[in-house]
């Protein structure tokens, strides 16, 4: 039955916020999903430009899949949505976002390749440096600072 169901799920291809609202109204607990802060070899962050969400870019990420790894997850989220590659690393923290019910885990990682091809979900990726970093919301904002600050800078750096 929920093999069905999952199957016309997919087939419905619905908008992500009717999507997130069906969630909620049949689980009314958190949902789990993973965001990761992605870096190149220029320590570049990797962000999208979301189609769905009011502040439009944002740290890769989605919602965990029943008997899926979080980090697999993750890894599988961005290769659907981009068609990039990316290793998620290290766990770095689990936040949670009340005003969506979500219960997110963090992952520190790297980009591996690939070449970039929008989907209904994610019409630009691109890898900024802090200082250029586009309006994003504050929460990811204050992670990437975080993770920032907690990274040692390599030798070839100065």
């Amino acid at each position: 039955m929920s093999s069905l169901l999952a199957k016309l799920w997919k087939a419905l291809h619905l908008p992500k916020n009717l999507q997130l609202m069906l969630m909620r109204v049949f689980q009314d607990q958190f949902l789990v999903g993973v965001t990761g802060v992605i870096f190149n070899d220029k320590h570049e962050v990797l962000l999208f430009k979301h189609s769905y969400r009011a502040v439009s870019w944002g740290l890769p990420g989605g919602y965990i899949k029943a008997k899926e790894h979080p980090k697999e997850g993750l890894e599988r989220e961005v290769k659907e949505e981009t068609g990039l590659v990316i290793s998620a690393d290290t766990r770095y923290n689990i936040r949670t976002d009340r005003e969506t019910a979500r219960l997110d885990i963090v992952y520190i990682g790297a980009f591996i390749g690939g070449t970039f091809t929008p989907s209904t979900e994610v019409v630009n990726a691109k890898f900024f440096t802090f200082e250029n970093l586009p309006i994003i919301r504050e929460k990811d904002l204050l992670l990437i600072q975080k993770i920032l600050s907690l990274r040692t800078p390599s030798s070839h750096d100065g």
